[in-house]
């Protein structure tokens, strides 16, 4: 055994440790023991993730055949899979640190906490999966095993059960389609293995079959439109630390898929499947930053801008397939290298969110932004994390997110010249899409911390709100620290996407010359180190001119004038709907409003108002359009067959025989 295989299976035993601790341990002990054991695990995870990106020691693999009939394990960690186990490991410490706090009411009972360890040891199995049957059981136990963390609190909301059902039906179809994906890619390879699926000559109908197919269910875990359905619902229901490891970890396994199957075990395919998966993260990263922009829970408004961030992932992994494709190896590289440091950099700020987010319900018990606002003076540090996710989520310097966006531009731009006719279309939009979801990135989380965080509380529970326990704020400390190192030390990572992208291109030297500049992201004016100096002497400079110039004058305490209207009350503030407005009419036909007025008359003259309601929702289009009709077509046709079911055994029986007989019959027909 080598470094990689050692640190990797000490990750999964520790999984299971933590496990086991959460079923045996005392209820006073639980909470600490299973949270630093999943801790512990989530480190060595991570360790094992960067030693393989490095290629600390030879590469490994491991056939155990007892542990499944008939195929047995097949696990390998190349440096592909060394980023997201890498990325699992790291959000999986902050999630154990975090949930050590954040469960001490209410979720601190065995099975939640036995759950969430093999939900981490899940994600880890799925990269290292070198065969179709562990990859689809390592797949499977991810999706159950999250499926029953975002059920958790169930029997506190109502919400928690539908947002179950959506998860469990769009995340079981996924499945069923990269199930058979899969299985017809290793039928036409003789083979299961993922050797033998890259050995394997298909024909280009059976490779556009198992592409798109494959394509679609990874799609739905990312959150891609127009299956992202689930992720608006499951991620606000899910307890915090779970909505951070699903909406940081597990949907980062919807891009592994893709780049695994698409460009490693098909090596490659023609420029349409790669400009379909273009559009389709431009399509997602559009909706879902204009759904966040308008979205007052602060939760749900998170989880749309997974979709969005996701959506740019896509964008690049599509970009590097059509660059491929078109024989520019150099921009697929930096292409594939910004979606990938994309994915490194949303994990890390998307984490810090999520866990500020937590902190704010386990304060206040809300997550409407309508009814927050005063925060800063009662969760000072949960204010401060929260603002340093915000930044690195707006994409602006010297944010980690600035980095990645930047180089993503960089790919993009640098195809022009001589991308052809698809290229000459499709990059100058994708690039405004990317622009137009910045610019929206930075309204949205404006309108998140401005509204949330500052100014005066507008509710009861805001103004009891006090700041979390010392394990969540840790947890949220460490998530900032990586953030800041990402932002201010690209160059640390840099070489590592060079040997990742190596090995889904191989053969080409993707580390040197001009591509290494470009992937370094510190030339010229762009580097994040020099903005951060300048904006932090800028601050500095300011803060002493304002202390030098106030100690010259006189300092006297004044009412500023108020129109007459007296002292500023918390009714006219922003509210997350108010601020959301003006751009709400702009994209109108997008987002398609519903509003409705309600006036209640007084008994006594139906001229006479005694009360009027505005309401106003945002509802999701996507979802309004394509599936209301959807369910309602299934819902008519469960009704019907209800009349299937008569209770006489003589017509059960000749249900049996002519399905039968229709079996045989299209048995004979095909053979």
């Amino acid at each position: 055994m080598n470094l990689v295989s050692t640190l990797y299976v000490m990750a999964l035993s520790g999984c299971a440790v933590a496990a086991v601790a959460a079923l045996l341990a005392p209820p006073r002990a639980r909470l600490h023991l299973a949270g630093w054991c999943m801790a512990g695990a989530g480190g060595l995870g991570a360790a094992a993730g960067v030693a393989a990106v490095m290629s600390f020691g030879s590469s490994w693999s491991a056939w155990l055949p007892e542990l499944l009939p008939l195929a047995g394990v097949r696990l390998a960690i190349d440096p592909l899979g060394g980023v997201f186990i890498a990325v699992t490991g790291v959000v999986a410490v902050c999630a154990a640190i975090y949930g050590i706090g954040y469960c001490d009411h209410g979720l601190d009972g065995r099975v939640f906490q036995s759950v969430l360890p093999l939900f981490v040891a899940a994600m880890l199995l799925v990269p290292a999966a070198a065969s179709v049957s562990t990859f689809l059981l390592a797949w499977e136990l991810m999706a159950v095993s999250s499926l029953l963390l975002v059920l958790a609190e169930h029997r506190r909301r109502a919400a928690v059960g539908g947002a179950g059902l959506w998860y469990a039906v769009m995340t079981h179809l996924g499945l069923v389609t990269i199930l058979i994906g899969l299985v017809a890619f290793a039928a036409g390879a003789g083979g299961e293995s993922f050797e033998q699926l890259r050995a394997a000559a298909l024909s280009p109908a059976a490779r556009t079959v198992v592409f798109l197919a494959t394509f679609a269910g990874f799609a739905s875990k990312a959150g891609i439109v127009p299956l992202h359905v689930w992720l608006p619902r499951a991620h606000p229901e899910a307890p915090s630390h779970v909505s951070a490891l699903m909406s940081a970890a597990m949907v980062n396994m919807g891009v592994y898929g893709v780049v695994r199957v698409g460009l490693d075990l098909l090596g490659g395919g023609p420029a349409w499947w790669w400009l379909l998966v273009l559009a389709a993260g431009a399509a997602s990263a559009l909706f879902g930053i204009l759904q966040a922009v308008v979205a007052s829970d602060l939760k749900r408004l998170l989880g749309y801008s997974t979709t969005e961030n996701l959506g740019l992932v896509l964008v690049g992994v599509g970009a590097a397939g059509f660059f491929a494709a078109s024989d520019q190896p150099v921009l697929a590289a930096l292409a594939l290298a910004a979606a990938l440091l994309h994915v490194v950099n949303h994990a890390a700020f998307k984490t810090v969110l999520f866990l500020s987010a937590g902190s704010v319900l386990h304060a206040t018990g809300t997550r409407d932004l309508d009814a927050l606002g005063g925060l800063r003076t009662r969760l000072p540090y949960t204010t401060a994390v929260f603002a340093v996710g915000a930044l690195c989520a707006s994409a602006l310097p010297p944010g980690n997110a600035f980095v990645s966006e930047w180089l993503l531009l960089q790919s993009l731009i640098h195809a022009l010249p001589g991308s052809g006719v698809a290229g000459a279309v499709t990059m100058p939009l994708a690039v405004a899409v990317i622009a137009l979801s910045a610019g929206l990135a930075v309204a949205t989380f404006v309108k998140a911390f401005g509204v949330g965080f500052l100014a005066r509380p507008r509710s009861a529970e805001a103004e009891r709100a006090s700041e979390s326990p010392p394990t969540m704020l840790g947890a949220m400390a460490l998530a900032v620290a990586g953030c800041v190192a990402l932002a201010l030390a690209p160059t640390l990572v840099v070489p590592a996407l060079g040997r990742v992208v190596g090995v889904v291109f191989p053969g080409r030297d993707v580390v040197s010359g001009e591509l290494t500049l470009r992937l370094a992201g510190v030339s010229g004016m762009i580097s994040p180190l020099l903005i951060a100096v300048a904006l932090l002497a800028a601050v500095v400079a300011v803060l002493g001119l304002v202390r030098v110039t106030a100690s010259r004058r006189a300092r006297r305490a004044a009412r500023l004038w108020d129109c007459g209207a007296g002292p500023m009350s918390a009714r006219m503030e922003y509210t997350a709907t108010s601020f959301a407005e003006p751009l709400q009419r702009v994209f109108d036909d997008v987002l398609a409003p519903e509003s409705d007025v309600d006036v209640t008359p007084t008994k006594e003259s139906t001229y006479l108002v005694e009360r009027v309601r505005f309401h106003a929702r945002v509802p999701d289009r996507i979802e309004h359009r394509l599936y209301d009709p959807l369910i309602a077509a299934v819902s008519a046709v469960g009704r019907g067959a209800r009349g299937l079911a008569t209770g006489s055994v003589h017509r059960y029986l000749g249900y049996g025989f002519w399905t039968l007989t229709a079996a045989l019959i299209v048995l004979v027909v095909l053979w």
